[in-house]
């Protein structure tokens, strides 16, 4: 069974400033990336998944909570699954890897804060494989 995981990188400081980096991270799988840029903190962009699509989120300026869940039925899957959670921040050089067969959804902490999207699939594919769900369902995204 395919488990979110994260990568812990580094963030490098000298007096010509820092580098963060993610010299763990193996992008053999990657087939193509992108921003999200969320100028509004009161926007929730949540629940998209892909049955067949790997994904990996960094943080690259300000902070999310980003929410993932592995979903049951692809037409009709259950009110009561248990979203794991997580927190992004610029401030910490960290990758969430997501495996295929799951939702996410976000929500960003700082106004205009970017988040990097690496894909294991081309658009095409992507677009082929894109199911989503109402941000209602799985978790209270006011109360984050």
């Amino acid at each position: 069974m395919n488990n979110i995981r994260v990568i812990e990188g580094a963030i490098s400081v000298d007096h010509r400033g820092f580098i963060s980096h993610m010299n763990d991270f193996d992008m053999k799988d990657v087939a193509r990336f992108y921003f999200i840029h969320h100028p509004d903190v009161s926007v929730i962009r949540a629940w998209h998944a892909h049955q067949h699509e790997k994904k990996w989120f960094f943080a690259v300026k300000g902070s999310f909570t980003m929410a993932f869940v592995k979903i049951d039925d692809w037409h009709q899957p259950s009110p009561h699954l248990q979203p794991e959670v997580f927190h992004l921040s610029e401030k910490e050089s960290r990758l969430l890897c997501i495996p295929e067969g799951y939702a996410n959804g976000l929500k960003a902490h700082e106004p205009d804060s970017v988040l990097l999207v690496l894909s294991s699939k081309t658009m095409p594919a992507a677009l082929e494989d894109s199911w989503r769900y109402d941000k209602s369902l799985w978790l209270d995204w006011e109360s984050i």
